[in-house]
């Protein structure tokens, strides 16, 4: 059972008598429904709709843990002090590591991933507490890809893609039955109206190597999307399913900077995906 730490993420407290339904009103999973022992995918949108910031949330001892890449916290924290006005809530980075476990579940206190059964479970500890890591971020970062799980910043752009895109409808981390909260409109006018054209699928490469991140997609002279992150061969990328379909029922290679691919359907969505091997 392999354990990783992931030096690129950081833990934001929430807590407070009005943590519960602060965060509630403002973010895309269920709050109130979240169990002990979970981390579940939530994010923060525009009030278009679109992708700000996205997280594992748990709860923790004086309210919420914020499990968010290092590198958005402070715009998180920024962002929902700007939502607080009178609300009893504080915000504050909690001095934790954040670890992940996958292929067999783990001893001691572990929160497992909402996201997907075999992603396995994430470990919020302070320095020198719990398991030593025997395994890489970059291990990690392959697990996930793996498995078509994408994450914001490195497979598709923030403030730029909707939930469905980025796959948070098939990964729990949108809640269509709770109250409003911000972008909700935009977010459910797509799913009832079943207009999300655009996914984040997995790739594979013909060669030994991906194709850098943000690299164009294309079948002949259609663009189709562009990639996100890699290992090895594997990779994921956000690509319009129509005019792929297109391509599939023209014959065209798909290819990105040159490098031949194949798209594939992750094994847990509930769309098709045109040409999938």
């Amino acid at each position: 059972m392999p354990i990783a730490l992931l030096p690129d993420r950081a833990v934001l407290s929430v807590a407070g008598d009005d943590a519960p339904g602060f965060l509630q009103g403002l973010v895309t999973c269920n709050v109130e429904t979240l169990p002990l022992g979970e981390a579940r995918l939530g994010a923060l949108l525009t009030p278009q709709g679109k992708v700000l910031v996205d997280f594992l949330i748990s709860r923790a001892a004086e309210g919420f843990a914020l499990d968010v890449a290092r590198a958005l916290l402070p715009d998180l924290t920024r962002r929902l002090t700007l939502y607080r006005l009178r609300a009893k809530v504080a915000f504050a980075e909690a001095p934790l590591r954040v670890l992940a476990a996958w292929g067999g579940p783990p001893a001691g206190a572990w929160l497992r991933d909402g996201r997907l059964p075999a992603l396995g479970w994430r470990r919020h500890a302070g320095e020198g507490e719990g398991p030593a890591p025997d395994a890489t971020a970059e291990d990690y970062a392959a697990h996930r890809i793996g498995l078509g799980v994408p994450e914001g910043g490195a497979d598709f752009a923030l403030g730029d893609a909707f939930p469905h895109e980025a796959l948070m409808d098939q990964l729990g981390g949108v809640d269509f039955r709770k109250g409003c909260y911000v972008g909700q409109e935009v977010v459910s006018r797509m799913q009832h109206r079943g207009t999300a054209r655009t996914r984040v699928v997995p790739v594979a490469y013909a060669g030994a190597r991906a194709a850098a991140p943000g690299t164009a997609v294309t079948a002949g002279a259609r663009a189709l999307g562009q990639t996100g992150g890699a290992a090895g061969a594997r990779g994921l990328a956000l690509l319009r399913l129509d005019r792929l379909a297109d391509a599939v029922a023209a014959g065209e290679a798909i290819e990105a900077g040159g490098l031949a691919l194949r798209v594939e359907r992750p094994a847990f969505a509930s769309f098709e995906v045109p040409g999938a091997g």
